[in-house]
């Protein structure tokens, strides 16, 4: 006998994706998808609706970034738990994700495996984090007990790759014109572009040139 069905909302852009999670976690007897999301604002208005146990969230998410979605539900909905899926590894989206306030951290990779164990842990109040999630927090704490060194900045967080995407951008170069220099496709200019952005929380074109001008990224090209 089930004493408590989870209630669940799911939060990604990809509509095809969605619904192959809910037919994956309606299959279990204490799991219950109660809402649906496609972007941002969505999942906090779905949030409200239906008051969930937790929001299985993406990290790009349109209109509203996922790492301020995490923020305010961790504000404003304390009853309500970030289960994080997504596709990215890096260590510097870890970080920032349990920065926020998320409380679970499972890539979209190994959902298969790992999102029905993590929702059940999340949800009886523990964290669950893949082993990357896990490294990352121990090094963290490591890192505490050494000497201090140089700050880091925002651009400590770009890999070398999305350095050049994020000068060339503010350069004014289209994605076909940097893939061409770099000698990758736009669309991996795009998706380069889409991560330098949200590592520095930049909304938009005009705020990554500003962010470049105020970096002194410009000076000398």
């Amino acid at each position: 006998m089930v004493n408590h069905i989870i209630r669940i909302v799911l939060a990604d852009d990809h509509a095809v994706l969605r619904a192959g999670l809910r037919v994956l976690l309606n299959a279990e007897p204490d799991i219950n998808v109660v809402g649906e999301a496609g972007d941002g604002e969505e999942a906090l208005h779905a949030i409200a609706q239906f008051q969930p146990d937790i929001i299985v969230l993406d990290l790009m998410m349109p209109n509203v970034k996922g790492l301020d979605i995490i923020e305010q539900v961790t504000q404003s909905y304390p009853h309500t738990r970030v289960l994080v899926l997504t596709m990215h590894s890096d260590t510097q989206y870890i970080r920032h994700v349990v920065k926020a306030g998320g409380a679970g951290y499972v890539l979209k990779s190994s959902a298969d495996t790992e999102l029905i164990k993590a929702i059940r842990v999340v949800a009886s109040g523990g964290s669950y984090l893949t082993p990357e999630a896990t490294q990352v927090l121990i090094s963290d704490y490591r890192e505490k007990d050494e000497p201090a060194s140089k700050p880091v900045t925002g651009l400590d967080l770009l890999s070398e790759r999305e350095h050049e995407v994020l000068v060339m951008t503010a350069l004014g170069y289209s994605s076909r014109e940097i893939g061409e220099l770099l000698f990758i496709s736009p669309k991996s200019v795009d998706t380069y572009r889409q991560r330098l952005m949200e590592k520095l929380r930049l909304e938009n074109r005009a705020e990554l040139v500003q962010y470049a001008l105020k970096n002194g990224l410009l000076d000398s090209k």
